[in-house]
């Protein structure tokens, strides 16, 4: 069956096995028959074969699986620039699963999904911000809520217009390693994720326009790392606070003890 539509989602898992996205995968197909895009390594073979099985395209690249986490968005942005959609989800893979089609919904041009606490509460977006823009930038923006670089979702345009501001500020800005990683030329787990620092910077430092926010507590994507309500239905489907069902939940096993049951 040839999957088609206007519609893309575009996520890497490069060096994961299948058992790592399956979830992801398998849910994402049970309302979603559109375009999907998995970079992965040149040599994840099993998992290619895999994702053949649910028509997905795949992007092979040679970048280590530590400096993905960077590297994508160049990847994606290439991508894109020899492709026409009308609206696409850029999203991590290991840690979403899908409770209904993830575009079934009335979005803006360039939509972003909050979580329930400010950048200052959370150690680890105030770490990824102070270490590649500075204590002055991260005060000017400490009181916003974080917005989660995980799940963006926009129209073409939009997506690329923000992934080239996201490359460019990588570039510009980047994480600076304790001591000992930067004198053993070693990747610092501590800056993983700090590609979430760029994203919250260029939005609520208004360096991209036409933004919508959704609340995590009655929006249509759950971030549940920070998520002060789960609620299930009979089914087990996540609820959001007016009742309905959350079209994608991410971070789940962040809370595993609550989801153990659900998936």
């Amino acid at each position: 069956m040839k999957f088609k539509g206007e519609n893309l989602i575009l996520a890497a898992a490069v060096g994961y096995k299948f058992q790592q996205i399956e979830l992801f995968i398998k849910t994402l197909r049970q309302y979603y028959y559109e375009n999907i895009c998995i970079v992965i390594g040149e040599k994840d073979e099993n998992l290619a074969e895999e994702l053949k099985k649910y028509n997905c395209e795949i992007l092979k690249t040679k970048i280590n699986k530590k400096k993905i986490q960077f590297k994508r968005y160049k990847i994606f942005l290439d991508y894109l620039s020899k492709k026409s959609f009308k609206n696409i989800l850029l999203c991590d893979s290991r840690d979403i699963f899908f409770q209904k089609n993830p575009f079934d919904y009335k979005y803006g041009k360039l939509n972003f999904f909050l979580e329930d606490h400010k950048i200052k509460d959370c150690p680890y977006n105030s770490n990824w911000i102070i270490k590649t823009y500075g204590h002055k930038n991260f005060f000017e923006i400490a009181e916003k809520t974080i917005l989660c670089s995980g799940t963006v979702l926009g129209d073409q345009n939009k997506i690329m217009e923000y992934l080239e501001l996201l490359n460019i500020q990588i570039g510009k800005f980047p994480y600076r390693k304790r001591l000992k990683y930067l004198l053993t030329f070693r990747v610092d787990p501590e800056g993983r994720g700090c590609d979430q620092g760029h994203a919250n910077y260029i939005v609520h430092k208004s360096l991209i326009k036409d933004i919508t926010f959704h609340s995590n507590l009655d929006g249509p994507f759950a971030t549940v790392f920070y998520l002060n309500e789960i609620n299930f239905d009979n089914n087990l489907k996540l609820l959001n606070r007016t009742g309905k069902t959350y079209l994608l939940v991410h971070q789940y096993d962040k809370r595993w003890k609550e989801f153990y049951n659900a998936i």
